[in-house]
């Protein structure tokens, strides 16, 4: 980057979606065991809230980094469209062949929103799978921690827990 100024902008939505938590490769038992009532059979739903956030310079002749709602027509179009009022098992194409976790389901819409943003500019996408419960993934190439992700531009997901 040159000497213009660094920003982070970020845009958030939300979208309602149900899942179940069980693995192909385990029993219904061990399924059970490890997702608890998340396995149950009938699934459950969430109010999800996905905060993308770009990083880059702040282009001189229109003093932005993007057009907030380019941004936002890339989530509404990428995400949210697949995503709301729907089965996070069996309806969004960048979720088939994972359990959707939080942690896979942030990954999948970086995956997604990363093909479709300006090269260079997706920070980080943070999804609230409750008020209490979010996931942060700054891309695969990241490194092992988030302080040297502020120096590098990249950390990998990780679980935020409040208590």
């Amino acid at each position: 980057m040159s000497g213009r100024a660094t920003v982070f902008i970020t845009r958030r939505a939300e979208f309602a979606a149900a899942h179940r938590l069980s693995s192909p490769r385990l029993t219904d038992r061990e399924n059970a065991r490890l997702y608890g009532p998340c396995a149950h059979k009938s699934g459950h739903g969430h109010n999800y809230v996905l905060e993308v956030t770009l990083r880059g310079e702040v282009d001189p002749q229109t003093g932005m980094l993007i057009d907030l709602k380019k941004l936002k027509a890339v989530i509404e179009r990428e995400v949210i469209v697949k995503c709301d009022h729907r089965n996070l098992n069996l309806d969004p194409d960048f979720l088939r062949g994972v359990v959707p976790t939080a942690e896979n389901v942030v990954i999948g819409c970086w995956r997604v929103l990363e093909r479709k943003l300006p090269k260079g500019l997706l920070w980080r996408v943070r999804l609230f799978e409750s008020p209490r419960n979010f996931v942060d993934y700054y891309g695969a190439a990241a490194p092992d921690g988030i302080p040297e992700a502020a120096a590098n531009g990249r950390a990998p997901a990780r679980r935020r827990t409040a208590r």
